[in-house]
């Protein structure tokens, strides 16, 4: 499953389901936590498991509310006898969480859906970002969040006057990073919350593409073209990657070669590899 863009959808918001499922993303979030008052927790549930029971060209993942909450069972009670392709867990802190998921979806039937942590978004899942490798085999990624952590310590802020992340949550992305290669899984960057700010998402979307994630999250349809630009190699890319892969293939006894004028190593053939794995 390619997951460059992961666009949220309201679940009380049917009315968005079609056009969000148009939008190009590679994958939908049906988000029956945050964007979803109290009140309207039961009108969503149906109405996300109405739309589940129908089929759709793009990938479906549900944001249940938190594992260790009242919420969650109501949830995943909602899913039976619907097929979503993830579900996306809030709040989690680990392999610990994953377990606690994992019993409830056998519970349903769903034992086999794959699942997506938000890593970050309590002080103690910080902690606990190594040890999703263990867990690996039931991820589809992993992704972290900038907003419940600074909330959960009485930080005033995640980020600058110029939108950059102060250091402690700059540490929380690092580590959801390193953390979801260190499991062999999808590395999906947070949220851009200026939905008109086109120059500024697409300067974040290519940072996190630089950094070494594979994909975003997105809030808004009009998000979802640049992020795909994002984390899609461009045609000059795939070409050098291509030479370097041509290279090496030619001469594989070699430890460095030179390509058009560069000299090459191992991490630069693994580097040529992953760019030609997204194209």
């Amino acid at each position: 499953m390619r997951l460059r863009s992961l666009l949220f959808v309201p679940g009380d918001r049917p009315d968005r389901f079609a056009k969000a499922a148009a939008s190009g993303a590679d994958a939908l979030i049906l988000d029956l936590e945050d964007a979803v008052a109290a009140s309207a927790k039961e009108s969503a549930r149906a109405a996300v498991a109405g739309w589940l029971s129908e089929p759709a060209a793009v990938p479906r993942f549900v944001r249940i509310n938190p594992v260790d909450g009242a919420l969650a069972v109501g949830d995943l009670d909602a899913l039976l006898g619907t097929r979503p392709d993830g579900i996306v867990v809030p709040k989690a802190e680990g392999a610990a969480t994953i377990a606690r998921i994992d019993t409830l979806l056998a519970e349903r039937g769903l034992a086999d859906l794959l699942l997506l942590p938000i890593a970050t978004e309590t002080p103690a899942a910080i902690f606990q970002i190594g040890s999703y490798a263990a867990v690996a085999r039931r991820l589809a990624g992993l992704t972290w969040g900038a907003e419940d952590l600074p909330a959960a310590i009485g930080a005033t802020t995640a980020r600058e006057d110029d939108g950059r992340y102060t250091a402690p949550y700059e540490l929380a992305r690092s580590l959801t990073l390193f953390g979801a290669h260190a499991a062999g899984v999808a590395a999906i960057d947070t949220v851009y919350p200026a939905i008109r700010d086109e120059a500024g998402l697409a300067a974040y979307a290519a940072r996190a593409a630089w950094d070494g994630f594979t994909g975003m999250m997105a809030i808004h349809p009009a998000q979802v073209a640049g992020i795909n630009a994002a984390f899609t190699p461009t045609p000059e890319a795939i070409a050098r990657a291509q030479a370097i892969v041509d290279a090496f293939a030619a001469q594989p006894d070699a430890g460095a070669l030179q390509v058009d004028g560069r000299m090459v190593d191992a991490p630069h053939l693994k580097q040529a590899q992953r760019v030609l794995a997204l194209r």
